[in-house]
C-alpha cells in the first residue's frame, strides 16, 4: 500500500529499514546524538570534585565530572596522546588528575595536561592544546546537558522550547522544583528494540487500555486512546475515587510545594527530543533517559524523583515506583515484540497511524529532516 492510496483516517509511518538498518543508525548518531543536546546524568551524582560518570553518546564516549571550582565539566574521554579510553568505569571518583592507563599521561579537572613521563623534556608541548578536549555542559532541571557539536544548538530552543511547545510556557514545569528533589529510586532497563519505537510508543496511549490496566485505573481518559501529549497544556486527570499516582490508587507521598491548584491530580507527559521522557505527578517527578546503543537495543535509565525529606526519611516510595515500573515493561515488552515485525517483508513499506497517533508523523517528520542535512559539526 503506498501512502497517496491511504484513507484520510491514516497516515504512513516510516520505513521497516529505520529500525533494523545499521546504517541508519549510523547517521542518527552522527546527525541527532552528536548534534543535539542530550542529557547524561543527574547532577547530584557528581557530588563533588573529582567524582565522574562515563556515558556514550553516540558514537563517543564522554566523560563528565565536576571541577575544583564546583562546575560541572565534559570531555572525550580520550586520551590526546595515542587515542586510549582515559576512564572505563561507569562512575567513580578520582582526587585530583585523571591518569591515562597507557602512558600515563595525565589530566586535571579542568582537562588541562599536567604530567606525562619525560614531559619536561619536551617544554613545546602546549599542557591547555595537548589537554581534553572539551563538550558543551549545560545542568537543568538537576540534570546535566551535554552537546558534541562544535556549534551547539540554543538550549532554550531545542530542550526548553520543547517543555513549552508541550505545557504552553515553562513556568508549568518549574514549579516542580525539579533541581531540588532527590532520586528515591533508579531503575536501568536493557530494551532489545530501536530507539524511535520506544519514543512512539511514549508518545501514543492508543495501546493503554490494551496492555496498562493499573495505568488507565488510575487515569481513566487514557482508556479513550489519546494520549496527555496529544494536547498543549493538558494533564490527564485522576479517576475520580483515586487518591494518588501509585499502582493501587491509594494515597501518594507528600505533594511538591509549587505545584499549582489546577496542576494537582493531574499527570503530564513530556518528551524532549531525542531521548528524555519527563512525567510531572503532584508528588513526584519520573525522568527517562534513552541511551540507544544499537539499532536494535537501547538502555533506558529511569529516576523516580521526590521532596528531600520523604528520601531522607526512608519513606515508602514502593506503589508509586510500581506503577510506572510496571507500564514501563509493558510498554518495553510491547517494543521488544514489534522490533522484529520491522524486518518483515510485510513492513518494508511501514505502517500506519490512526487519528489518535497522527502527532508520531510529527516526529517522523523530524527524523527525516535530521537525517537528510549533514549538520557541522
Amino acid at each position: 500500500m503506498t501512502s497517496t492510496s491511504l484513507p484520510d483516517s491514516l497516515i504512513a509511518t516510516l520505513p521497516g529499514s529505520s529500525y533494523t538498518d545499521p546504517a541508519v543508525f549510523a547517521q542518527e548518531q552522527e546527525r541527532i546524538f552528536e548534534t543535539m543536546w542530550f542529557c547524561v546524568a543527574r547532577a547530584s551524582e557528581l557530588a563533588k570534585p573529582g567524582a565522574f560518570r562515563t556515558v556514550d553518546v553516540g558514537r563517543e564516549s564522554i566523560l563528565v565530572t565536576r571541577a575544583r571550582d564546583n562546575s560541572i565539566r565534559a570531555y572525550f574521554n580520550v586520551c590526546r596522546h595515542r587515542g586510549a579510553r582515559i576512564c572505563t568505569e561507569d562512575s567513580g571518583e578520582v582526587k585530583r588528575a585523571f591518569q591515562c592507563p597507557y602512558h600515563a599521561w595525565t589530566y586535571d579537572l579542568n582537562g588541562k595536561l599536567v604530567a606525562a613521563p619525560n614531559l619536561t623534556k619536551m617544554p613545546d608541548v602546549g599542557r591547555t592544546e595537548y589537554g581534553l578536549v572539551s563538550v558543551a555542559v549545560r545542568e537543568w532541571l538537576g540534570y546535566v546537558w551535554v552537546c558534541l557539536a562544535e556549534n551547539p544548538p540554543s538550549f532554550e530552543e531545542d530542550v526548553i522550547g520543547e517543555i513549552i511547545t508541550r505545557l504552553g510556557d515553562v513556568e508549568s514545569i518549574e514549579r516542580y522544583d525539579i533541581d531540588n528533589l532527590s532520586v528515591g529510586k533508579r531503575i536501568v532497563y536493557d530494551v532489545k528494540a530501536n530507539w524511535k519505537l520506544i519514543i512512539e510508543n511514549f508518545m501514543e496511549c492508543y495501546h493503554c487500555a490494551t496492555i496498562h490496566p493499573e495505568l488507565t485505573e488510575v487515569l481513566p481518559e487514557f482508556a479513550d486512546g489519546y494520549a496527555a501529549q496529544y494536547y498543549v497544556g493538558h494533564g490527564a486527570e485522576f479517576g475520580e475515587e483515586v487518591r494518588g499516582f501509585t499502582v493501587d490508587g491509594s494515597e501518594g507521598l507528600d505533594r511538591i510545594p509549587g505545584v499549582a491548584e489546577d496542576q494537582d491530580r493531574r499527570y503530564y507527559a513530556i518528551t524532549v527530543k531525542p531521548q528524555v521522557f519527563i512525567n510531572l505527578v503532584p508528588d513526584h517527578v519520573i525522568f527517562h533517559r534513552m541511551y540507544p546503543v544499537a539499532v536494535d537495543r537501547t538502555i533506558v535509565e529511569c529516576d523516580w524523583l521526590y521532596l528531600p525529606h520523604v528520601v531522607e526519611s526512608g519513606k515508602d516510595v514502593s506503589r508509586s515506583v510500581e506503577l510506572f515500573d510496571r507500564v514501563n515493561r509493558q510498554d518495553f515488552e510491547a517494543c521488544e515484540r514489534t522490533q522484529p515485525g520491522m524486518s518483515s517483508r510485510m513492513y518494508a513499506k511501514g505502517g500506519v497511524l490512526v487519528p489518535s497517533e497522527h502527532h508520531i508523523g510529527a516526529f517522523h517528520d523530524w527524523v527525516n529532516e535530521r537525517l537528510a542535512t549533514r549538520r557541522p559539526q
